[in-house]
């Protein structure tokens, strides 16, 4: 049985990849500051409750654990949040996995897969968006994510140390046992906002600009579900325990759709009207950003299984009955 620390495991995504590990017989130690995660969200596995920052934490971890790869997505991850505070993005995302690499270094971890983002791309020059797309990020997230990205390259090259990295475009989405969703303390995601608005946690939905070169005047966007993600994930995994090269994939569906096409999806799914409020652009918000499909040719063995409908629906489903 292999030994998987997921740092960052009581998270949205990460929670979610605990889950599928733990289904495919995997030993799973989560490691988790809960400072937007939830301890509900990992169920009886073994919990770490601590901070990438703390070396002497880490340590303690890797000392008395066989690991035999890491999963990381301890990072923050609010771009408004980190143009007004790079300081804490920069400290988190960056100087702390860095701590995290020298504990594995130490203790002879040689694996990690890195949850990254499409945000290191920053404003597309075409679309969709290939793994050779020039990065030039336009945040201090977007460029906290190219940051590790480059470290973690440059240690494969030093030390061995092998890699998939993961850039994925909009996760979305519940399990569909109802177990474990999306729930943030502060919400910035399109589909997560309009389900609150049908449940009257808020009193409308956003639409920012309506005067994009889109089919409909607003923003497209591609959205993949996260328990995809999720089986993404493992099959990464297992593609570097087989052996391959490391690499970094994009991860999307393909397919974009706009914010007025997601509103319209939630009324049919909920039978509700959606609230809506006119607003102005926001600054650096690209009409289109979609993912290419490469992924297909380096996991051919992942395939998304949920299309827009499913996302949603599964996501109006926790929305309506959540555990936390």
């Amino acid at each position: 049985m292999r030994n998987i620390l997921v740092v960052g495991g009581a998270g949205y995504i990460g929670s979610h990849i605990v889950k599928d590990l733990r289904e495919q017989n995997y030993r799973v130690m989560v490691y988790d500051n809960l400072s937007e995660g939830h301890r509900e969200a990992v169920g009886n596995c073994d919990f770490f409750h601590g901070d990438i920052n703390d070396s002497s934490a880490l340590d303690t971890v890797f000392e008395n654990n066989k690991i035999d790869a890491v999963m990381h997505f301890a990072a923050y991850a609010y771009v408004g949040e980190s143009v007004v505070n790079p300081e804490k993005y920069y400290k988190n995302n960056v100087a702390a996995t860095i701590n995290l690499l020298s504990s594995m270094l130490k203790y002879n971890v040689k694996n990690i897969i890195f949850s990254s983002s499409c945000a290191t791309y920053g404003i597309p020059h075409y679309t969709p968006i290939d793994e050779n797309h020039p990065q030039n990020p336009i945040n201090p997230y977007g460029a906290s994510k190219l940051m590790v990205e480059r470290i973690i390259a440059d240690y494969h090259k030093a030390y061995g140390l092998q890699y998939m990295i993961l850039r994925y475009f909009n996760a979305a989405g519940a399990h569909p046992d109802g177990s474990i969703g999306e729930s943030h303390k502060t919400e910035t995601h399109l589909i997560p906002l309009i389900l609150k608005t049908l449940t009257g946690e808020k009193e409308s939905i956003a639409i920012f600009g309506t005067d994009y070169d889109t089919p409909d005047g607003t923003c497209v966007r591609d959205y993949i579900h996260v328990c995809d993600l999720a089986s993404a994930h493992r099959i990464a995994l297992e593609t570097l325990f087989s052996g391959n090269e490391s690499k970094c994939i994009n991860l999307g569906n393909g397919v974009g759709f706009s914010v007025k096409e997601i509103i319209s999806i939630c009324e049919k799914i909920s039978g509700m009207k959606v609230p809506v409020k006119i607003s102005e652009r926001r600054p650096g918000d690209p009409p289109f950003l979609t993912a290419s499909s490469n992924y297909k040719k380096d996991m051919p063995d992942f395939t998304p299984r949920y299309d827009i409908y499913g996302i949603i629906k599964t996501a109006w489903e926790w929305e309506k009955n959540k555990k936390f």
